[in-house]
């Protein structure tokens, strides 16, 4: 699995707490030749071999403001190592996914896109501060597909002030419209250093609405394969995540992970640019392994390897499963309700 961080945006959303910059666009050459050199380096850490990727995932930020020209040394020596039938995903944004940037990235051999749509509700994708309007959002979607684009992917944002089931139902009717096999909801968390810091009433969960807008999704037969990811195609990438695979993690502000240890390249720009060698390692304990193993696996269609647990976990597990909780199969817990899911870890463990 590799995972690169483009940082650059042409507009900076509200809610955005990602590594990223609207006014460092005079850097991108710069930025990309200090990813090759990084890249290089990671190989001989990871001992990666010919033809081992399976995932690629571009992400950002937004790696649809960098052109296809400058992805192109990264993938003439990223392609030995990808094995044939790789997953390569890019994440995009409408206003500057050109008929030109699609058909650049496509010859590179990108084969799955995501959409950084948030909504069809022009007022809405102003309160968001997004670069975009619906008719872009539409409009880029279906070009893709028309490119030749195999899987395409679209994020919708909710929890937000002024959501309603009118707004909400909208969002999905608009969505399955297109031509997606993919889609991700997130919840509008506030995070420090953002527009919204100040403003935390714009985030307004209600679980009800939210359970709600899953079951509207299902209906539409996108199976729900992690708390915020449904689709008939499930991202492998997502997938090795969840997983609890090993990563490389590529760009300031990127992370990855091999065994026990977690890795932090430069989280600033121009430090990044100057020495990308420069990486932070965290060493994770056994504990630490096992609790988001725990967490993730809950989260998603890839349960908890009873094994991992101890005895004392392994009991209260036991008690969600007589409550219909959990679900035992083939020595692994499942999570039927993932809305349950921190809590149901947070019991196991406590």
């Amino acid at each position: 699995m590799l995972y690169i961080h483009i940082p650059f945006c042409d507009s900076k959303c509200s809610y955005c707490a990602f590594n990223s910059y609207v006014d460092k666009y005079y850097l991108k050459k710069e930025y990309m030749d200090a990813l090759l050199v990084q890249l290089e380096y990671e190989f001989k850490r990871f001992n990666t071999k010919k033809n081992s990727i399976k995932t690629l995932f571009i992400g950002g930020g937004t790696p649809s403001t960098i052109s296809p020209k400058l992805y192109t040394p990264l993938f003439e020596k990223i392609k030995p190592y990808l094995a044939k039938d790789a997953e390569i995903t890019s994440e995009a944004n409408p206003n500057s996914a050109t008929y030109e940037w699609l058909e650049g990235m496509m010859f590179l051999g990108v084969n799955r896109l995501s959409f950084g749509v948030q909504s069809f509700s022009d007022e809405k994708l102003k309160l968001l501060n997004r670069a975009h309007n619906s008719k872009q959002a539409k409009e880029a979607i279906i070009m893709a597909k028309e490119i030749g684009f195999e899987h395409i992917s679209l994020d919708l944002i909710y929890a937000t002030d002024g959501d309603s089931k009118e707004l909400l139902q909208n969002d999905i009717d608009e969505a399955f419209k297109l031509p997606i096999d993919h889609l991700s909801a997130y919840a509008l968390t506030i995070e420090e250093g953002t527009a919204f810091e100040t403003k935390p009433q714009m985030s307004k969960e209600d679980l009800e609405l939210t359970s709600w807008l899953f079951n509207e999704i299902k209906k539409y037969g996108f199976d729900q394969y992690e708390i915020s990811n449904f689709g008939t195609y499930k991202s492998k990438h997502n997938l090795g995540y969840w997983e609890y695979k090993d990563y490389i993690g590529l760009g300031c502000g990127a992370v990855g992970k091999k065994d026990n240890k977690r890795f932090y390249p430069s989280s600033d720009i121009e430090s990044y640019i100057k020495n990308p060698l420069d990486i932070q390692t965290e060493t994770l304990s056994e504990d630490d392994i096992k609790i988001e193993k725990i967490f993730l696996g809950l989260r998603s269609i890839v349960g908890v390897n009873k094994n991992i647990l101890d005895e004392h976990e392994l009991s209260r597990a036991k008690i969600l499963v007589d409550e219909k909780k959990l679900i035992l199969k083939n020595d692994i817990f499942y999570n039927h309700d993932y809305l349950l899911s921190d809590e149901i870890a947070l019991f196991l463990t406590s």
